[in-house]
């Protein structure tokens, strides 16, 4: 029984996180091992590669499933090798994660947080293996940041977001004035926000709203609503708004293409045909906008961002400067920030290039 327990036990922590080689996964997205984590370890020892312990907050969203592959595809012309966990949408299974990964000895950190005022435990944990960290997507409060010589963050401007999205909007709101259903010279919208208090969240709803009134034209909020960056959760309060206020909608605005698509479902199931904006660009909204189903979205660039990551991360566990060989730039918040693009049927094909 004792020797069936130990066994028990030495697979459920092999399990706990995935290693893939520079270069092995399978056709899904999903990691697989390329040794065990013992061998791994000697390899590092020797000196022979790098290990990049890296966590993905879910792996079901939309975005961030696309940003996890490109994660995995650019570790392949590296010489590292890259343990990746999904922490559930969950912090404190996150934290564990991160255990784990430690004790299997990784030498640098790549953490996409669960909840950004989580960062101050991840930094004290790499503080006391002396381990550099790169955060991405989810960026840490800036005090954070400074509070540790050996952290970056790798993501976007999340107010660049908000404004690239209200400029798209509004350059299609004065080429079709057939949108105004009422003329009544105002744009009756409805907002489905992501995570609340998320800076992109934020920024995205407050700047989208803004550049309207920098362009001198009126808004009229219908309903807002947070559907945290999920289609499903975006659908159910697409459904109530368009019960109550149907035609009245001329604007669906969204903080994510996730809940775009969502709120899509809902709109067709209804009958109408009310324009949707969204960010991150993913290919399944591009589909849509080349279809005139979804009107526009603002490129998010995974692949961008994902070798940003990879590069920053492999640069520092080498001791290297976190920039060497790359043409990123850091700004005063130890930030390298992926810029934005807005996108519409005219330019879906710059999108697209990304996904290739």
């Amino acid at each position: 029984m004792k020797k069936r327990s130990l066994a028990l036990f030495l697979v459920a922590t092999l399990s706990m996180g995935t290693l893939i080689g520079c270069g092995d996964s399978d056709k899904s997205g999903d990691s697989n091992a390329s040794g065990s984590s013992s061998e791994s370890t000697e390899n590092n020892k020797k000196g022979d590669k790098i290990k990049i312990g890296a966590t993905i907050y879910k792996y079901d969203d939309n975005f961030m499933s696309y940003l996890r592959r490109g994660i995995e595809k650019a570790v392949k012309s590296k010489d590292v090798d890259l343990i990746i966990n999904d922490s559930q949408n969950d912090q404190a299974k996150q934290l564990e994660q991160i255990d784990t990964m430690i004790a299997k000895g990784v030498n640098v950190l790549a953490i996409n947080l669960v909840d950004p005022k989580a960062a101050p435990s991840v930094i004290e944990k790499a503080k006391q293996n002396d381990l550099p960290v790169v955060f991405f997507n989810k960026e840490p409060d800036e005090n954070v940041m400074k509070s540790y010589d050996k952290v970056w963050y790798v993501g976007t401007d999340s107010k660049e977001s908000g404004v690239i999205q209200g400029k798209l909007m509004i350059d299609d709101w004065k080429a079709n004035p057939e949108w105004d259903k009422n003329g009544d010279g105002k744009v009756q919208y409805v907002m489905l926000k992501g995570e609340p208090g998320h800076p992109d969240a934020e920024a995205r709803t407050q700047y989208s709203v803004e550049e309207f009134k920098n362009a001198g034209i009126d808004t009229e909020e219908l309903a807002i609503d947070t559907g945290m960056w999920d289609a499903a959760k975006a659908t159910e309060k697409m459904d109530a708004w368009v019960s109550k206020s149907g035609e009245a909608i001329e604007l669906v605005i969204c903080n994510n293409d996730g809940m775009a698509l969502g709120a899509l479902s809902s709109i067709e199931k209804a009958g109408y045909n009310i324009p949707i904006y969204g960010v991150d660009a993913i290919p399944e909204v591009l589909e849509k906008i080349k279809a005139d189903k979804i009107a526009g979205s603002v490129l998010n660039d995974s692949k961008g961002q994902a070798e940003a990551v990879v590069n920053l991360a492999v640069n520092v566990a080498n001791g290297k400067d976190p920039l060497e060989g790359t043409e990123s730039k850091l700004d005063d918040k130890k930030a390298v920030r992926v810029p934005y693009v807005g996108i519409n049927k005219a330019n879906v094909n710059i999108a697209e290039e990304t996904y290739k």
